[in-house]
């Protein structure tokens, strides 16, 4: 599968990340083996997760997923080096966000000792820390990445303005800047990345991996009216979408797809891995079936009548 340069981080990433949210949570560890071990097999190579995954469950504390990509890794002699490890620190691990340089110094050792390595090739702040000024921050990821810790940085979640101020404070400290971004994204969900924030990635040469690429299940057409959203525990979160625009996005989908054959899921993913200021979106994936489903994705080449179609369909 061909690779994609992730901005100028040096690394070489497959035009698909597997979300690791679901390690831990709606896949044990021997269906995430199962997942993983597939995912590498179809030629995929990075895997998102955050220290903070899957805290939201009952009875657990943060770390489940890490440690779960840990072990797989352990079982899988030669692995290591087959696959990039992308987590975030910055989360709430029981006492709130934070980016400041105690905490991001302690949090990475905890991470490494979970994902059972000796570098993390991607390092993100999770979420944005307005107490703790930029330089702080940065000047902590200067010494991780100096030790050999991490091999890169970037951010998730941060607006425009937060973004121009990060890069503002490295360069007028001489400190590493982030050189990835993570936003949510997809056809459903524009308007926060489009705009200021896709136009200073796009200026900044930064890597971009987009979260929520699907909108919660959203875009994989298996939710078109209100009886829909009782077929599973995140049905209620896409209901906002249930309205004229959410409904012509499927549309579209189901009209591209069908020229395609193509599932909508897999066209909402192409139009993303398509899209000029992205470099690949997140997916997860709860069955091996999925993720044959992301390696058509990743195959799919949609003509410009298509795109057309799709931004028409998706236009605020």
């Amino acid at each position: 599968m061909k690779k994609r340069a992730l901005g100028k981080t040096g690394l070489e990433i497959a035009p698909l990340v597997f979300g690791g949210n679901v390690f831990g949570w709606t896949a044990d560890e021997t269906r995430s083996f199962e997942l993983l071990d597939a995912f590498v097999a179809a030629g995929f190579n990075a895997i998102d997760t955050a220290d903070v995954y899957s805290r939201w469950v009952s009875g657990h504390t943060g770390g489940e997923s890490e440690t779960i990509i840990g072990r797989w890794l352990k079982a899988r002699p030669g692995r290591r080096e087959q696959v990039l490890l992308f987590t975030k620190v910055g989360g709430d691990m029981g006492s709130g966000r934070s980016l400041g340089a105690r905490w991001i110094e302690e949090a990475v050792e905890a991470s490494l000792k979970r994902l059972e390595t000796d570098v993390i090739d991607l390092y993100q702040s999770h979420w944005p820390d307005p107490a703790t000024p930029h330089e702080e921050t940065l000047a902590a990821y200067e010494r991780l990445l100096k030790a050999g810790k991490v091999r890169a940085i970037g951010c998730s979640n941060f607006s425009a303005e937060q973004l121009a101020a990060s890069l503002a404070a490295a360069r007028e400290h001489r400190l590493p800047m982030y050189q990835t971004l993570q936003p949510e994204y997809n056809l459903v969900d524009r308007a926060s990345y489009d705009g200021p924030l896709r136009e200073l990635a796009l200026r900044e040469g930064l890597g971009v991996i987009t979260y929520y690429s699907l909108a919660s299940g959203f875009l994989s057409g298996k939710y078109r009216s209100e009886a829909d959203l009782k077929q599973s525990a995140r049905g209620r979160g896409v209901a906002k979408y249930l309205n004229p625009r959410g409904l012509r996005i499927l549309d579209a989908l189901d009209a591209v797809g069908g020229r395609l054959d193509a599932r909508p899921a897999e066209v909402a993913l192409a139009w993303l891995m398509q899209r000029d200021g992205v470099t690949a979106p997140i997916a997860s994936a709860t069955s091996v079936e999925q993720l044959g489903s992301f390696a058509k994705a990743a195959a799919l080449v949609l003509s410009a009548d298509d795109v057309r179609a799709l931004d028409a369909a998706s236009a605020p």
